[in-house]
């Protein structure tokens, strides 16, 4: 049994991409996406947090705006500011060079949802796969940082009261054993509103289409993937695959 996982040390956000269910299966983006992000906490608490603020006062006045993905690539909402052509461009470079500039670790689990059903005739619900494929693998990296203790938090965006008990009951079961090396895993679900506006989840967010994307088409250019490239978690030989870019099936 590996060793258990510290009360603190780290703060880990997770967000997504992609709809994980399968009655319908949308062939232009097949995959779920679950995205694992880890930030030491005084690197967390010095560099991510007033970098942060200090870009959404620079570009909106205030702090209050929450970096969505969806709703920069579409310019809504408060991103309609961005619908002129070269604003967007600066924009887009100067949020590349900020999340360049952090010091935090991905580890990502993709669920090529075509896939699942072509394999099993009961395939298993995609966020279940990518949840207990993401938190053994985040258990792993921080044994080999010799992290040590329990109740790390790991947090996650609220979606809805049925939703999250149904989470909250899948990550205690994975966490208590029900994982492949039936390792106790010492992590600790909190459930936030994303009107929080919590900066760990928000770069979340804006890292997981790209993995995606990535895992999708490969040959195709992906300059928000090169950017974060360097975030994924390695084995030795410096390769993510299996480690901070899990792909099943």
């Amino acid at each position: 049994m590996s060793a258990s996982l510290p009360a603190s040390g780290y703060q880990i956000f997770v967000d997504e991409s992609g709809d994980h269910g399968l009655a319908t299966i949308d062939r232009s983006y097949p995959v779920f996406v679950l995205v694992f992000c880890l930030f030491e906490n005084g690197t967390y608490a010095r560099q991510v947090l007033p970098t942060m603020a200090e870009f959404k006062f620079k570009h909106f006045g205030h702090d209050q705006v929450v970096l969505h993905e969806r709703d920069i690539r579409k310019d809504n909402g408060p991103f309609k500011i961005l619908r002129e052509p070269t604003r967007k461009q600066a924009f887009l470079e100067e949020l590349s060079q900020l999340i360049a500039g952090l010091d935090f670790t991905i580890i990502s689990s993709v669920i090529r949802k075509d896939q699942l059903v072509g394999h099993y005739s009961k395939p298993q619900n995609p966020y279940e796969l990518a949840l207990g494929l993401g938190l053994e693998r985040v258990h792993r990296c921080l044994v080999r940082r010799a992290v040590r203790g329990e109740a790390m938090p790991v947090v996650i965006e609220k979606r809805g009261r049925r939703e999250d008990d149904e989470l909250e009951l899948e990550f205690r079961r994975i966490c208590d054993g029900a994982n492949y090396r039936s390792d106790r895993l010492g992590f600790e679900p909190h459930f936030v509103p994303k009107s929080a506006n919590v900066p760990g989840l928000q770069i979340a967010d804006l890292v997981a289409r790209p993995i995606g994307i990535r895992v999708l088409h490969p040959e195709q250019p992906n300059r928000a993937f090169d950017v974060i490239r360097s975030k994924l978690d390695c084995n030795p030989a410096g390769d993510p695959h299996g480690w901070g870019l899990k792909v099943f099936p």
